[in-house]
């Protein structure tokens, strides 16, 4: 295919299933894959050792890590000092928005995914938020996807030009858990390369308990797979 040809997409990668799952979807889908994580504080930092496995093992063309620290505003459990929920039923995870929610995070996750796009003249932007298994998170809607998306075609000279107009592709929004795994099998996903965990220890292995790891825990027994990551 020749250069001209290929499209571009920048896609945000944290080193956990679902943003890997995404990334493969993209690449199977022919994009040219930028890959841009976040050292942003939080507690498992860890995850960054394994966007960087994902983003090798996928052939991103490109996988840059930015620092912004939002334990400067704190506020929550990945970045600031207040315990991490443990063993919480579907039940109780559903009732509020739980007190791993970094503010306005993927606002501005999206926000440098935008700049970055605007640089290369790509007009695709690839994140793996899902509104089913996402923990109450409000920035994992499609109502606030919808919103930014419409938000950046106003926001940048490449969009008020009309040189590009920006989409937000969200292709696990609606899928459980169970079927982001099945999804990432069918894709050839490396399992053992990702990270979920949001209090892992001083060895970087998942706690089993918190919330993320307990959704992944589901997702990989309703698939009828073993998580490589589960000793």
């Amino acid at each position: 295919m020749p250069v001209s040809h290929i499209k571009k997409a920048i896609c945000l990668l944290s080193g956990g299933l679902d943003s890997a799952t995404c990334l493969a979807l993209a690449r199977r889908e022919g994009y040219d894959c930028y890959a841009l994580s976040f050292d942003y504080g939080q507690r498992h930092r860890v995850e960054l050792e394994a966007a960087a496995r994902v983003a090798d093992s996928l052939d991103a063309a490109d996988h840059r890590v930015l620092r912004i620290d939002l334990r400067g505003f704190g506020q929550s459990a990945l970045t600031d000092d207040i315990d991490v929920p443990k063993g919480r039923s579907a039940k109780e995870m559903s009732v509020d928005i739980p007190v791993t929610y970094v503010p306005a995070r993927n606002t501005i996750f999206l926000s440098f995914a935008l700049a970055w796009a605007e640089v290369l003249e790509a007009a695709d932007i690839f994140i793996g938020v899902n509104a089913l298994d996402y923990s109450g998170y409000p920035d994992c809607r499609p109502e606030f996807i919808e919103a930014f998306e419409r938000m950046a075609n106003l926001a940048t000279a490449a969009g008020v030009e009309g040189r590009t107009r920006v989409k937000i592709h969200v292709p696990l929004i609606q899928l459980s858990k169970a079927q982001i795994v099945k999804l990432g099998r069918e894709l050839g996903l490396n399992f053992s390369l990702t990270h979920s965990c949001y209090d892992p220890d001083e060895h970087g292995r998942p706690c089993g308990l918190c919330d993320s790891c307990l959704l992944r825990r589901k997702g990989f027994a309703e698939a009828g797979m073993v998580d490589p990551t589960v000793s």
